[in-house]
């Protein structure tokens, strides 16, 4: 639909932002991302309830209708933080179903646009090699935990196997799950949908911090794409991860489709619970078709910045 429509339809709740909000804020210096979006294509949208969601939705033609007919082109909805009247009010108010959808089609776009990241950065590391442009591959060196020299065939290496996708249908399962839906404690303060775990003093202290483990919090996001980002760094650098980078490496060569019914078997020290976590995943992803999310794309603009009221 038109921006000039979609505005009319919406009202006041729409308003073309003249203040880009990058997503890419508050990286050090040194990290390669995505370039920020225009200002002209930046939409800011004030939320005042979750009927008020699935109307926006419905005007934008995101509705479960287009997605079981076929249609894998979504929008660019970014939102900006979880709001706590979803886990204090909504979540208990609607149905499962409900639920469901709108946690899926709100947050499922920033494993898309995390995953558009990741190719961006792909993109960079081969133009890179074939210019032999050492400070690049430095940088991307340093943001991909690698520890040796640029000029290293070993950097390059390595660098091309933690550089890689994260299948939608695993990353949304796996944020349903570690976020409760959305209602834990942690998104609600943190933005914290898959409850990382970080030892710099920075975080939300758990309830029943396991004190034996160490000094350990969740670490907290200004954003949940932050937290969806960090995420798929984990699992790209991660040493507990190595069999899914493999995997994933070995599909990749074959041509394969990356599988998150498949991927999901490698991830059994993500949580304490091995092969029991793993096979909810699979569940997750088999009881909500999220299969289908392997294959969507974003529209090329514009980018809705979703606000959620008092937050």
């Amino acid at each position: 639909m038109p921006y000039t429509a979609l505005r009319h339809k919406l009202g006041a709740t729409v308003i073309l932002t003249l203040l880009a909000s990058s997503f890419v804020a508050n990286l050090a210096h040194a990290d390669i991302t995505l370039p920020v979006p225009k200002k002209s294509d930046v939409i800011r949208v004030e939320l005042h309830g979750y009927e008020q969601l699935e109307k926006f939705f419905d005007d934008l033609g995101y509705t479960p209708e287009s997605w079981d007919a076929g249609e894998r082109t979504i929008p660019r909805l970014f939102l900006q933080t979880i709001p706590s009247a979803w886990r204090d009010e909504i979540a208990d108010q609607i149905t499962v179903t409900a639920k469901k959808r709108i946690f899926f089609r709100t947050l499922g776009p920033l494993t898309v646009l995390a995953n558009d990241e990741i190719a961006f950065q792909q993109q960079a590391l081969k133009t890179a090699i074939s210019t032999n442009d050492s400070a690049v591959i430095a940088e991307l060196a340093t943001q991909y935990r690698i520890s040796t020299d640029a000029d290293d065939p070993a950097t390059i290496t390595e660098l091309q196997s933690r550089i890689g996708p994260i299948p939608p249908s695993l990353a949304m399962a796996q944020m349903a799950i570690e976020s409760g839906w959305g209602t834990s404690r942690f998104a609600a303060a943190g933005n914290a949908l898959f409850g990382q775990w970080t030892y710099d003093g920075e975080g939300i202290t758990p309830e029943e911090q396991r004190t034996h483990l160490g000094d350990y919090k969740i670490a907290a996001f200004k954003s949940p794409f932050g937290s969806v980002r960090a995420y798929m760094m984990n699992l790209n650098t991660g040493s507990a991860y190595q069999e899914f980078r493999d995997l994933r490496a070995k599909m990749l060569a074959n041509n394969e489709p990356l599988s998150g019914m498949v991927l999901a078997e490698t991830l059994t020290r993500y949580s304490e619970r091995g092969h029991v976590y793993t096979e909810e995943i699979q569940a997750v992803i088999r009881q909500n078709k999220l299969v289908h999310a392997d294959d969507a794309v974003l529209e090329e603009s514009p980018y809705y910045h979703l606000i959620p009221e008092g937050e």
